[in-house]
Parts: structure tokens; sequence; C-alpha cells
């Protein structure tokens, strides 16, 4: 039968599935896993690493057989130079997350190139209409990594953006991780979904075994939304930003007390030490509430057609009913 959908139809993929263009773990290969599988993977540049983008790129450009590929960034990492350096390098979609993408969206519009841009709230959802994407994705707070600290639920927020932006297609995300949930995106209206923690638990994808092996274990109840570990990182994200992780002996120990953290340079050195020493996982292990519904590390182009093969039966047991 096949999931056709305005956003299957603009982009010439098979199936409405979407690679989140996770920094760091969605590289070349993974990225070119999930176009050759018939969905459109994004690189996950993040803030435009030059050195990054230049190992992963060729990997990419050689795997990926001629689909549809494209990158992703943070929006508020970045200055125009990253988004001028990607689009030479002739992808079929630029993906802007977590800030204003008005300064860099003709740019990439105007080079002929597909703009997709996550939205957090109504606000940024409006903002993106009005800045032209020719796509919207609708980002939930049960998606793992970072996402807005007062977001919105992905069953609620997804058709409220739909209606919003209709007749630009959505794509929904957060907490899908298998084809029901992909059958329920196109259910609330959206034109695919874009999944990122079940794509982290691929062979392709760039985490490391013990991370890998904690997604296959780990329950959704195990993660939560947090700053202490972006703070104890010395990282530079925005405080509207907080991410999902799965639980860490850093983030026990200073549950709660982000203030207090902040203002501590010697607990954020004695991370930093911890992790030289072996103590302490190096980064947070970013995971989505769906992470119950991950239980192998398959092949990224084989799981594209598992989820949307797993779609088609949902939609179809769904109308019988």
């Amino acid at each position: 039968m096949g999931l056709s959908t305005a956003f299957t139809e603009l982009f010439g993929v098979e199936h409405p599935i979407v690679l989140a263009p996770m920094g760091g773990s969605a590289g070349g290969a993974l990225a070119a896993a999930v176009s050759r599988g018939g969905g459109l993977g994004l690189l996950g540049s993040g803030n435009g690493d030059r050195e990054w983008l230049a190992r992963e790129l060729p990997v990419l450009a050689g795997a990926c057989a001629g689909k549809p590929w494209g990158i992703g960034f943070q929006t508020w990492a970045i200055d125009d130079g990253a988004i001028a350096r990607a689009l030479e390098q002739g992808p079929t979609a630029v993906m802007l997350s977590f800030g204003d993408p008005g300064p860099f969206a003709e740019r990439v519009r105007g080079a002929g190139t597909a703009l997709i841009l996550q939205v957090t709230d109504l606000e940024e959802a409006r903002r993106a209409v009005d800045l032209g994407a020719d796509v919207i994705v609708a980002q939930g707070t049960e998606a793992g990594a970072h996402g807005a600290r007062h977001g919105r639920s992905t069953l609620p927020f997804v058709p409220v953006v739909a209606d919003l932006a209709a007749p630009v297609p959505v794509l929904a995300a957060g907490g899908i991780a298998d084809g029901r949930g992909v059958a329920a995106a196109l259910a609330l209206g959206a034109a695919g979904a874009l999944l990122g923690t079940r794509f982290q638990a691929t062979t392709e994808a760039l985490i490391a075994p013990a991370t890998a092996r904690a997604i296959v274990e780990g329950r959704g109840e195990d993660t939560e939304r947090n700053r202490v570990l972006d703070l104890a990182r010395g990282s530079r994200w925005p405080a509207q930003y907080t991410a999902r992780t799965l639980s860490h002996p850093f983030l026990d120990a200073w549950r709660g007390r982000e203030d207090e953290l902040a203002a501590d340079p010697h607990a954020r050195q004695a991370y930093q030490d911890a992790v030289t020493r072996g103590e302490i996982p190096p980064l947070p292990q970013w995971a989505g509430e769906g992470i119950d519904l991950i239980d192998d590390l398959p092949s990224a182009a084989d799981l594209v057609g598992t989820l949307a093969a797993q779609a088609e039966e949902a939609l179809a047991r769904a109308g019988r009913r």
C-alpha cells in the first residue's frame, strides 16, 4: 500500500520517516542508511563544527546512493558561515532547531534547498509559517535530548500545529519509537514522523556501546528533563532548553540545585575530573520516553522499512475496528 503523504511527495522518498539530526550521533553513516532505507536522513551537525562536517559529509555522500538527505543545526549555536558551508554540499534540506531561524531562512530557501524548522510552541510555529518553512517539525516534551523547558506534549501539540501550518507539511517528534507512533502521528494530521532515540539504537549511530545498551535496557520512567548535565559540562545551551536524559551520578547529586551548580566552579571541575578518571560517563545519555519500545540494535536502513510496515499495519488494524 505505501504511506504516501505531502512529505513523501515533497522529497520523493518512500516512507514518511525522518532521522532527527542528533548532534554527534547522527553521522554520515546513519544519515545515509536512513535515506537508503527510504526515509530522509539528516546529518546532525549541531554547531556546524568544520572538522566534524569534513569527516562525516564524505561518508554520507559516499553511502547515500543518490537519495535525498539533509543537515540539521542548533540555530542558537551557528552563524551564516555554517549555513554557507552546508549549502555548498548540495543538501536536499536544511533543518534549524532551537533559536531564531530568521537570519538564515532566506539564505536556505534562496539556494533552492528545503527549509525544515523545528518548533516547540505555537509562537515558534507561527514564526515558522511566516518564514516560509517547507516543513515544520512539532517537537513534544517526550523527546530525548534538548527541547523546550516549558514545551507541550506530543499528542496535543501536533494537531494544533498541523491545523495552524496547513498546507505546510508537519512532522511529529517526541516519544515516537515504533511504527504505531508513526501511525499515530499520521492520525493526528502530521505528514510523517521524526525519530531520534530509536535511531540512536542502530548499528550506524555514533554512540558508545554502553549508551546503546542503556537505551535498549532503559525505561521511559528512567528519563528526565534537566539542565544539570549541561551546566556540569560547561555547555552553552540556553536556559530555556532542558535535555531529557537517562540517569547519571552527577544528576543524582545535583538534581534541583541548578542555580547552586551554576555558581560553583569547583563542582563543575569535579565533574570534569571524574570524567577524566573514568568514574562517570563523559557524555549524558540522551533518551526519549519511548525507550521502553526499543529492544534491539538493527541497521537503520532496515529499521526504516520495519517502522513503515508497522505503521501500515497499525492503520489498517485501526480501520478494521
